[in-house]
């Protein structure tokens, strides 16, 4: 395992790299499967397609629906099939944007496989790690699975539209947060009726306009 875990950090070297040599800022998506990712996704072009070029890596166990859904929005997306693989990694990402036009890219969003465990341990050569936790799933992910949570730069609290009828506790979910990751930053917000979005929006343009800095 050490071996795997080295060979995919030369390449995700490499990747982040070439990202920033390209001024392109990259978030490493992570979630459940159902937690609203490519909604979640939907919702950022939409929000920053008319200021930012923008292109999407989705990678799934199979099937090319959600990159088609991306597509059909006039956004450049490459769909990685993993084949039961439950993660992406690093030569994945490698050999994807070679299909991708980098100088044309201000942001590459990857939607990682809809997992909480194996993503976690795979650096993808990301600008930044972002989860989506979605209210149905409960505010005890944290705990189960703290990994993913403490290595997050960014925890979106998703379907926020759904709290009234769930017991989800905010103020508790919040509390773990601090305990695992005392650096993140917490947006709640719902995909279905955007409430919350510009937050999100106004984060990632933020991030967009520093490495523009930097480069």
């Amino acid at each position: 395992m050490q071996d795997i875990f080295a060979v995919n950090e030369g390449h995700a070297g490499e990747n982040a790299e070439l990202f920033k040599r390209k001024g392109v800022f990259v978030i490493n998506l992570m979630a459940s499967p159902g937690a609203g990712k490519t909604s979640f996704i939907l919702g950022t072009i939409s929000g920053l397609r008319e200021r930012y070029k923008i292109a999407v890596i989705e990678g799934d166990l199979a099937s090319k629906v959600d990159s088609e859904r991306i597509r059909s929005q006039g956004v450049q997306s490459i769909q990685i099939n993993t084949g039961g693989g439950c993660h992406l990694e690093a030569n994945m990402i490698k050999q994807a944007i070679k299909h991708l036009d980098l100088d044309g890219i201000d942001l590459l969003i990857i939607e990682n496989v809809g997992n909480l465990v194996c993503p976690a341990d795979f650096s993808l050569g990301e600008s930044a790690r972002v989860v989506i936790l979605s209210v149905p799933e409960g505010d005890d992910k944290p705990l189960k699975y703290p990994f993913i949570f403490q290595r997050c730069d960014v925890l979106v609290v998703n379907k926020i539209d759904m709290l009234e009828l769930t017991d989800f506790n905010m103020k508790r979910l919040e509390d773990v947060m601090r305990n695992l990751n005392s650096d993140v930053k917490i947006l709640l917000l719902s995909c279905r009726t955007a409430s919350g979005l510009d937050a999100w929006i106004d984060w990632v343009e933020k991030e967009l306009n520093r490495e523009g800095d930097i480069g």
